[in-house]
């Protein structure tokens, strides 16, 4: 009897990016092996060996959108989950942090691994109302009420745990 294993836990950072105007900055990905299966999610991604979370969100925000972030806010939440992507179950742990911006345009060139190239559909900003209204696919499916809890001052002091 054949057993399959369990996929390796992947620890990583996410932040949820706010410009001057509090609109949030996600991106559109979607499977390369499945182009029907796309979603809307924070950027970031996994954490290397020895690397503080904090740095792991500033890397990825500059790999991935070519905007440098002098600070990392408080950690908002963590969401934990379990997803098959490119054929392959995963499993994730990912830390959210909140940062702020005034740049709209990279300020450094992006550095995207080939793995996100292939799945990359765009990168927008979104208003808090746009994206109450969103019928896609959004990771964390909760966001659009965790956002506006943030916006309003409502936020929990102590980070929750999601899961998915």
């Amino acid at each position: 009897m054949i057993v399959a294993s369990e996929p390796a836990l992947r620890v990583g950072a996410r932040v949820l990016l706010l410009n001057r105007d509090d609109e949030v900055l996600l991106i559109h990905a979607r499977d390369p092996d499945d182009p029907g299966h796309h979603w809307w999610e924070l950027p970031g991604g996994g954490q290397d060996p020895e690397e503080k979370l904090e740095d792991t969100a500033r890397r990825e925000i500059a790999e991935e959108t070519g905007l440098v972030l002098d600070e990392i806010g408080r950690k908002l939440w963590t969401r934990e989950s379990r997803f098959t992507y490119r054929g392959r179950e995963h499993h994730r742990l990912d830390h959210v942090y909140l940062a702020r911006t005034d740049h709209d345009a990279p300020q450094v060139a992006l550095r995207h691994t080939a793995n996100e190239r292939a799945g990359l559909i765009e990168r927008r900003w979104w208003p808090a109302t746009e994206l109450a209204e969103c019928v896609e696919k959004l990771l964390p499916a909760e966001l659009p009420d965790l956002l506006q809890a943030l916006l309003g001052g409502r936020f929990p002091a102590t980070p929750p745990a999601l899961t998915a």
